[in-house]
């Protein structure tokens, strides 16, 4: 009997132990996504909008427009869409989208964003990068491309949409999903970041070599 109530009480102990770990993640992850966007103070080499949620791109392109970044890269861009649609859904796009304003086509997801903004970054050389994206997403972003650009200074611009300014996370149920899957996704990418080997360093001979401008 002695042994049973030993091995309930473990039992027991090892699943608050565990309910009290996934709360602290929980909350954790809840404190890195910004409530509401705040004004950006200085500037930035680049900016790059990662495509997916409302006023990402309209914000990214208010950023470079006032000067906070130089150019910026649209990555994850349906491969349907053209230039002249990105101007016609965001006019002040009009002034920037032939001087400043890069297109990419090839990102699926946000592993995928990560390793097309590290081409555009290297292109470019960039050392400075504004993110741009929805709030709930930032911290899983900001995970993918610092694992992508290390050495590159990252500044999040979080995107608060006007249903998210609205209704808090927990006040319906697909606000609700959204997060949790997110924060499971999140998890996911820190775990697999934590366990990839960083990459071999470029050959000194290489290095400062210059590449044509996406």
């Amino acid at each position: 009997m002695s042994r049973i109530l030993t091995a309930a009480t473990l039992g027991l102990s090892l699943s608050v132990v565990g309910g009290l770990g996934l709360a602290w993640s929980f909350s954790s992850f809840l404190d890195r996504i910004a409530a509401v966007e705040t004004p950006l103070d200085g500037h930035a080499e680049g900016a790059v909008a990662l495509t997916g949620g409302a006023d990402r791109i309209a914000d990214a392109v208010a950023l470079v427009a006032q000067g906070h970044a130089d150019r910026l890269l649209i990555t994850g861009v349906n491969p349907a869409t053209t230039r002249g649609e990105i101007v016609k859904q965001t006019p002040a796009a009009r002034s920037l989208i032939d001087c400043c304003i890069a297109l990419g086509y090839d990102a699926a997801n946000t592993v995928g964003n990560a390793a097309e903004t590290e081409r555009w970054v290297k292109a470019n050389h960039i050392r400075s990068l504004i993110v741009v994206t929805s709030n709930y997403h930032m911290p899983r972003a900001l995970a993918e491309m610092g694992s992508a650009l290390p050495g590159v200074e990252l500044l999040a611009y979080p995107v608060v949409s006007e249903h998210g300014r609205q209704h808090p996370w927990w006040s319906d149920g697909a606000s609700a999903r959204l997060i949790l899957w997110e924060w499971i996704k999140f998890n996911a990418a820190t775990l697999r970041i934590g366990a990839t080997p960083p990459p071999a360093p470029e050959p000194v001979a290489d290095r400062g070599a210059a590449t044509a401008p996406s």
